[in-house]
């Protein structure tokens, strides 16, 4: 006998935001959030976040983070499968938090072990009046929701020049289907 309630599969994220290159900048902390489709639920952990500051070794450039993610959802559908959105904060020269950079990416659908490096943008003035007056303000720009960077939404920033930084992150996810079959995935 058939029942009314469709069968849903789980994806358990368990990972870590392992660190970023930003040779031009120090003190940086990385907020996130998952982007998801509309019938997509967290059932479990936090599905947005804040690090800790981190500052460059005097060995090398690279910030670590190290912090742990660990986030369960289920959906019925594959469809608007979760993305994972960052974005990194900093002083400038006035103290002020201002973005360093946006970034998104997929979580992986394959088994097996995955390491992500995820290109980050950071939004430009386009005239020299505006850059101007946001450095003399302290003001940069960017986005007022920042899962706006997942949603592919060019029109939103095609007046902004980017530039390019690049984020790591790992990640390990497990998928539990509706028949109770298991398989794990990295990212």
């Amino acid at each position: 006998m058939a029942t009314g309630n469709p069968s849903v599969f789980l994806l358990t994220v368990n990972g870590q935001i392992e660190g970023a290159n930003f040779p031009e900048y120090d003190n940086l902390y990385c907020k996130y959030c998952y982007v998801y489709g509309h019938d997509w639920t967290p059932t479990s952990g936090l599905d947005e976040g804040i690090t800790q500051i981190t500052c460059k070794g005097s060995q090398s450039n690279k910030l670590i983070w190290n912090f742990p993610l660990e986030t369960t959802f289920k959906s019925t559908s594959p469809s608007g499968w979760p993305q994972l959105v960052v974005s990194v904060y900093g002083p400038d020269v006035f103290g002020n938090d201002v973005v360093r950079g946006y970034g998104a990416t997929h979580i992986p659908i394959t088994p097996g072990q995955h390491s992500r490096t995820i290109p980050m943008f950071v939004p430009e003035p386009t005239w020299r009046l505006q850059k101007f007056t946001s450095w003399l303000l302290g003001r940069r720009p960017e986005f007022t929701d920042p899962k706006v960077v997942a949603q592919g939404r060019a029109e939103e920033v095609r007046s902004l020049r980017l530039k390019l930084i690049c984020c790591k992150f790992v990640l390990e996810c497990d998928v539990t289907g509706p028949s109770g079959g298991r398989s794990q995935f990295f990212l």
